[in-house]
């Protein structure tokens, strides 16, 4: 079977929104699903709905309301997410919710709203967008890199628990890319405490993070990543676009973690 239609979160901006242009120019309908329900360059075959993924229930009336009008839900791409910067030590766990709020919890319950139709149907393709940090974690970024190593396992249990159903699932895993990511990141109250003793080293550190991510990859490299799996005859569990953060992968998978740790450490602290 072929994906036809799909429904993306995250879609009205930065690699959703490249990726749903990617998506609808290889002809498939794209129900680009954000909070305020707009896309920042309308096309044809992309259908901009309003989905806040924090509601479960939104997320159930968006997929009833697509095979309505469609018959039929083919893919879905969790690419919804959102940054908290800042020390572990003195982070409100408030703020440390709110970081697995949407990143993981909402990909969670856009995620089970789909998967019921996917199981009737014998065919299915969840792609879920996680992080490089999900297997090297930086600091100041523990709880981003903590929701998305938990997205990146929920992907992988999930493609076991539906082995043999004709369901598949991948994580995807960008390094730094080029988006108003940057700009929306938010400080927590421990990184804007004047009389922090991290203040020091969090300037130099995310001064690197954004001059990385500003001269990062275009959001269209990750969007063409997931194309090629949806129309892949079987999608890879784990992928990580372009070669350069590949071999990240690869020295993660042979390095000692202490060697790692270090090494991070003297890049970023």
């Amino acid at each position: 079977m072929k994906v036809k239609v799909v429904l993306l979160t995250g879609g009205s901006s930065g690699i959703g929104a490249a990726t749903a242009h990617l998506l609808a120019s290889a002809g498939m309908k794209v129900y680009a699903g954000s909070r305020r329900g707009t896309i920042d360059i309308p096309q044809e075959g992309i259908v901009p709905v309003k989905l806040d993924v924090n509601d479960a229930a939104m997320a159930a009336t968006v997929v009833a309301d697509i095979l309505t009008a469609e018959g039929h839900l083919d893919a879905v791409v969790c690419n919804a997410g959102n940054g908290v910067y800042g020390p572990v030590e003195g982070t409100l766990e408030e703020e440390a919710r709110n970081q697995f709020e949407t990143t993981f919890f909402g990909s969670l319950k856009t995620i089970e709203a789909c998967l019921p139709v996917f199981r009737q149907q014998g065919f299915g393709r969840i792609i879920t967008v996680a992080s490089v940090m999900s297997i090297l974690p930086l600091p100041y970024q523990a709880f981003y890199a903590a929701a998305k190593a938990a997205l990146m396992s929920l992907s992988e249990s999930i493609s076991m628990e539906l082995d043999g159903t004709g369901v598949e699932c991948c994580c995807v895993l960008p390094g730094d890319v080029a988006t108003g990511f940057t700009q929306a990141r938010r400080l927590n109250a421990a990184a804007q405490a004047p009389d922090s003793p991290y203040k020091e080293k969090m300037a130099r550190n995310l001064s690197k993070i954004e001059k990385d991510e500003q001269g990062g990859m275009s959001p269209q490299v990750i969007g063409k990543a997931i194309l090629r799996q949806l129309n892949a005859h079987h999608m890879r569990p784990r992928v990580i676009p372009r070669i350069d953060y590949g071999a990240v992968g690869f020295i993660v998978r042979i390095c000692p973690v202490k060697w790692r740790l270090k090494l991070v450490n003297f890049l970023y602290n």
